[in-house]
């Protein structure tokens, strides 16, 4: 039997098992079967927490997603980390390292964790593409009746973000599922990517929803907030700093400069302990 913790950043829920004391090594098939939400504990991913080989008093963040496929960056997952290792350390402030590199956390107000996510990607290659494009408008055609003109931003991971016209809210469920898994395994994103629609509610506010790679439609992304901020700065529609309304809350996204991290503020919750046999 294996020990875990599960929480959630606005509903974007986590099994958190710590592989600090005892090694702890996952198939593809235990992942899928624990995050199963009727035969398993049920999450959007799986983090496994182990030493960190180059900071002390710290760990390593290895995610994984629903589907058992690896995860390079999750902004929700990694509050939630943070908020563990800042209690367990009795500390405000504590460096994470993840697969993309070290990440600074801190506490804020009323209880929230700021993540600095990290400067954004926005070169075809970077994020990747799999053709040289503009990333700011992707070469796909316009489209009649669907979300078009889409903006590519890698946050560590790959985003593909459309603005929306009317409201993002209308899309449903089923719109979400249809266009989500479209782009997701779209050939111009090797590597799959997350996929927003985004709604602009004013000046320094948006409503987006999310289909995350690996997980489907989720209630929040972290990584997604501030790839769709980064989008809305780079297109000149949007303040720097934001609230990002999603699916299970709101999260404060500010990227100062262009040369700046992107800074990710928001709630993390625990849900509740168990023990697990894979």
């Amino acid at each position: 039997m294996i020990n875990f913790k599960k929480m959630h950043g606005l509903g974007n829920d986590f099994v958190i098992f710590d592989a600090r004391v005892k090694d702890i090594k996952l198939s593809e098939a235990q992942i899928r079967r624990i995050a199963d939400r009727k035969r398993g504990v049920g999450c959007d991913q799986i983090v496994i927490l182990r030493i960190s080989e180059n900071f002390q008093e710290t760990v390593y963040l290895d995610m994984y997603n629903a589907d058992g496929s690896f995860l390079e960056s999750c902004g929700n997952a990694i509050r939630c980390v943070a908020d563990i290792m800042m209690r367990e350390e009795q500390v405000d402030q504590i460096v994470l390292e993840t697969p993309v590199g070290a990440l600074n956390c801190s506490r804020a107000e009323n209880g929230q964790v700021t993540v600095q996510m990290g400067e954004p990607k926005l070169k075809w290659n970077e994020i990747p593409l799999s053709q040289e494009c503009d990333t700011l408008h992707l070469p796909y055609p316009v489209e009649p009746g669907q979300p078009n003109d889409p903006v590519a931003v890698s946050m560590g991971n790959p985003h593909c973000v459309f603005f929306v016209d009317g409201s993002v809210d209308d899309l449903g469920d089923h719109g979400v599922e249809k266009y989500g898994k479209r782009y997701e395994t779209d050939l111009l994103f090797p590597n799959k990517t997350n996929v927003e629609f985004v709604e602009v509610l004013a000046p320094d506010h948006v409503r987006m929803r999310v289909w995350e790679r690996g997980a489907g439609i989720t209630d929040a992304c972290g990584s997604g907030a501030c790839a769709v901020a980064v989008a809305a700065i780079r297109r000149g529609i949007t303040k720097r700093k934001m609230t990002v309304t999603l699916d299970g809350g709101d999260l404060i996204i500010d990227w100062p400069s262009d040369d700046a991290q992107v800074a990710m503020t928001g709630p993390v919750a625990y849900s509740f302990e168990g023990k697990i046999d894979v």
